[in-house]
C-alpha cells in the first residue's frame, strides 16, 4: 500500500484532499492508497517563515518515512506562479528533510478552480443551478470560492462543501484544469518511486 503524508492548508481540506487522491489514484490504477489527515498550515506563515516551514515538513517527512510513502503538498496557489513556486517549495522541502520523497502540488488559484472546470458535473447539487456551466476563461477567476456561493442559495463553505463536491464532481471534467491535470500526472511517479 502507498502512503501518503499530506500538507494542507484549509479546513475544508481535511476530508476533500484525501478523498481527491483516492479517487485519483482508483482512476489511474495505481496501488492502495492511503492518506493522512492534512497537516494544516497557514499559507503565508509556511511559505515565508522558514521555522514554521521546516517544523511542518520534519513533521510531515518524519510520518512519511515512518511508512515507507511520501510527502503530498498541495496549497492554492492565488497569485503566485505555479511553475515557480512549486519548484522553489520542493526545493526547500528537500534541503530540510533529503531523505523523503516529496510531491507539491498548486491548485491554480484556488483548489475550487477544480469544481468550477467540473461544473457540469456538479450542475442541481449543493444548491448550484441545474443549467451550471463553467465560465471559458475558468482558471483566470481569482476568487473561486465566490464565484460558487453566488451561484448558492446558501452559499459556499469550504468546511460543509469542499469534500463533498470533491467527492462528487467528474474527474475527467476537472482535468481540463491545468493544475488539477499536473497533479494527475505526477501523482503516479511519486507513488511508484
Amino acid at each position: 500500500m502507498a502512503f501518503l503524508a499530506s500538507i494542507g492548508e484549509g479546513q475544508g481540506e481535511v476530508e476533500a484532499l484525501p478523498a481527491l487522491l483516492y479517487r485519483l489514484a482508483r482512476l489511474l490504477e495505481l496501488p492502495a492508497l492511503s492518506v493522512t489527515p492534512p497537516i494544516r498550515v497557514k499559507s503565508g506563515s509556511f511559505l515565508n517563515h522558514e521555522s514554521y516551514f521546516r517544523r511542518h515538513i520534519e513533521l510531515a517527512a518524519s510520518k512519511a518515512i515512518a511508512y515507507g510513502g511520501a510527502v503530498s503538498i498541495l496549497l492554492d496557489c492565488d497569485d503566485d506562479c505555479p511553475a515557480k513556486l512549486g519548484p522553489r517549495l520542493l526545493a526547500q522541502a528537500r534541503a530540510v528533510r533529503s531523505d523523503a520523497k516529496f510531491f507539491v502540488s498548486l491548485a491554480y488559484r484556488e483548489l475550487e478552480t477544480w469544481f468550477i472546470a467540473a461544473a457540469e458535473s456538479l450542475r442541481g447539487q449543493f444548491g448550484l443551478p441545474a443549467d451550471l456551466t463553467r465560465p471559458a476563461n475558468f482558471e483566470s477567476i481569482r476568487n473561486a470560492k465566490g464565484w460558487l456561493g453566488e451561484r448558492m442559495p446558501d452559499g459556499y463553505d469550504p468546511v460543509r462543501h469542499q469534500h463533498l463536491m470533491a467527492k462528487e464532481m467528474d474527474i475527467g471534467q476537472a482535468l481540463t484544469a491545468r493544475s488539477f491535470h499536473r497533479l494527475a500526472q505526477h501523482l503516479p511517479l511519486i507513488l511508484q518511486a
